[in-house]
This record gives structure tokens, sequence and C-alpha cells, in this order.
């Protein structure tokens, strides 16, 4: 295993697929766009060989090493091979937590991992936090050709540019530095050898539509964590999240927003009815905005794996549902529309 130190992400000697590695569990550190370490961990399909990796993108405050995390991670790879890692300012890697900003580069280089390890299909599952991470992750990545002059994506990126940031695409020698100031927008779209961060599949569990949401209780007291000193406090000491105390400049693509751009790549959007978090009206405007089948889940909370004690029943509900979204991830051609 090897890796370019001045490259834009972590890099797999080939070799390592096809000597079999691919076929063992394997805890990495990737390098993300902007210089960040990302703790990472590959698990091989319970069927052996498997075309298809599964990224799992995680919740704030939560880590690939929350039980939780693991459990799903563990019914994902009865169908597929799985990746889990932890977002900047979570777990063992380094940075702080931009709460769904610059966790797109995260994202982007477990893609490009999972790819450099010998999967031709590679389909992101985010939950929460990730939720919002996997689809804007989707809207902006490109398949190596970049945004094309005009376009929705395009006019996403002038419009970053005129925001004040940086959006001079890196070359891989220079990207660590250069990366480290310029938005995700930009980043995501520089060219480079790597494997295509771009994924062939997208599934937002529990994610907001919007940006600032305060309209429940839970998100009042999660937006001060994320606003107050002493909230960010908390949530170093007693969440072990890491966060920055900067605030978004500019403010980045909002999940709705980002929608529209996926296609055609197959999305999925799942929530329950019973999340104290995010009504309902926020899954209901994110398939609207744009083609992509809805679940709306009975019963259930905010997102499919919040903490639960071990032998809480409702795991098995949680197992049963990612064991359906991995059927719909696994189907040749995923629904584009829901009911």
């Amino acid at each position: 295993m090897t890796s370019e130190p001045a490259g834009r992400f972590h890099t797999v000697d080939g070799s390592m697929a096809r000597s079999g590695s691919r076929y063992k569990t394997t805890r990495t550190t990737l390098i993300a766009a902007d210089g960040v370490r990302i703790d990472a961990e590959y698990r091989p399909s319970a069927e052996g060989t498997s075309a298809t990796a599964v990224v799992l993108a995680h919740g704030l405050t939560h880590s690939l090493d929350r039980p939780a995390v693991r459990r799903a991670a563990a019914v994902f790879a009865q169908r597929a091979a799985v990746v889990t890692f932890s977002f900047r300012g979570h777990g063992r890697s380094g940075g702080r937590s931009t709460v769904g900003d610059r966790e797109v580069l995260d994202l982007a280089a477990a893609v490009r991992w999972a790819r450099t390890l010998g999967h031709p299909r590679v389909v992101t599952v985010g939950f929460s936090m990730g939720g919002s991470v996997v689809l804007r992750h989707a809207a902006l990545s490109t398949d190596g050709r970049g945004p094309a002059a005009g376009t929705d994506r395009g006019r996403i990126e002038a419009r970053t540019a005129r925001e004040g940031a940086r959006a001079r695409f890196p070359a891989p020698t220079e990207a660590a530095t250069t990366a480290s100031e310029a938005a995700p927008e930009a980043v995501m779209a520089a060219p480079g050898p790597e494997p295509s961060a771009h994924p062939d599949a997208v599934v937002s569990v529990s994610a907001p539509a919007r940006w600032y949401y305060r309209g429940t209780a839970p998100m009042r007291r999660l937006h001060w964590m994320i606003t107050h000193p002493l909230g960010r406090l908390v949530g170093r000491y007693g969440l072990r999240t890491r966060i920055q105390g900067r605030a978004w400049d500019p403010v980045p693509l909002s999940p709705v927003a980002a929608v529209p751009l996926i296609a055609p790549v197959p999305l999925l959007i799942v929530h329950g009815d019973r999340d104290p978090y995010f009504p309902l009206d926020h899954p209901r405007a994110l398939a609207a905005a744009g083609p992509a089948e809805l679940w709306i889940e009975p019963g259930m909370g905010h997102t499919s794996y919040a903490r639960k004690a071990s032998g809480d029943p409702r795991n098995a509900d949680d197992d049963r549902l990612f064991a359906r979204i991995a059927q719909w991830l696994a189907a040749p051609e995923p629904p584009a529309h829901g009911p």
C-alpha cells in the first residue's frame, strides 16, 4: 500500500486488489484533497467477490468505530464490500468538523479508495449530516470531464468563485496546500489521474432539505452546540466531536438544490415519520426537487441507527431497513422515481 505525499487523495497500489488483499479487512488513513487525514476501513463482502462497494457516511458525532455504524456496515457487507470512515473532526480522523461543508472531500477520498481496490461500482449511503453530504457530493462529482460552462454544475462553481472562494483548480502536486483554502465545489472538479469519485447510486437517510433549520427543539440544541463556544466544548469532550468555530463562507450548496444535479444517478431518499429533528416536509422537498424514490418509514425516528442499547428490539427493525436499502442498491437499475 503506497500513498503519494503530494497527491490529491490517498492512493493504493493496484497490485493490492490483484493479489487478493481486496478480500481482507483493511484499516488505513486517507488524505482528503485539502490535506486532512481521514481514518477509513474496508470490509469485504461476506459473499466473497463483489463488483459493488458501499461507502457509508455517518452522522454528526458518530465515527466508524461506533457500534451503530459497525452494525450497519455488517448488514451491508452481506451483499457488497463496505467502506466506512470517520469524517474530519470525528474519531481518529484529523481536522475539525465543518458540519457538512468540506466533508464532501472526505467522502470523495473514500469513494476513490473503493475504486482503487478494484470495485467498478461504488454507491454512497449517508445518514443525517452524512445524508446531506452524499447529496452534495453526488451533485459536485464528475466523471473526470469537469463541469461544462453554462451547465447547472458549472454555474454553481462560477457562483462559488464570485462569493470569494479561490476557484483555481489545483494540480495534483499542489492540491494539499491550495485546496485547503479552496471551496469544495472547486476542489471536487479538479482534474487528476486518480479513479473517479463519482457515485453510481446514492441513498440519503434522515437528511435535511435546507441549512440553518431550527424548527424543532433538537435542532435548536444542535445549533447551540455548533455555534456557541461552550457548545463546541460539550461537543468535543462530551461527544468526542471537534467542530470548527468559523461560520460557512460561502454557504455551501443546499441539499435540496443539489438533488436536481444528481440525475441520472439513481437516488433514494429515506426518512422516518417520527423524526424529531427534521419533519416530513424535508424528505418530501428533497424527493420533489429531482428524480428520486422516497421511502417514508413508519415509526422510525432520526436515522435508522440512532444510539440504542445493544439489546434494543428496534435494532432488528434497523437491520431490516439496511437490508432493504442494500437490496435496492443491488438492483441492476434502481428505479428513478418513487410511488
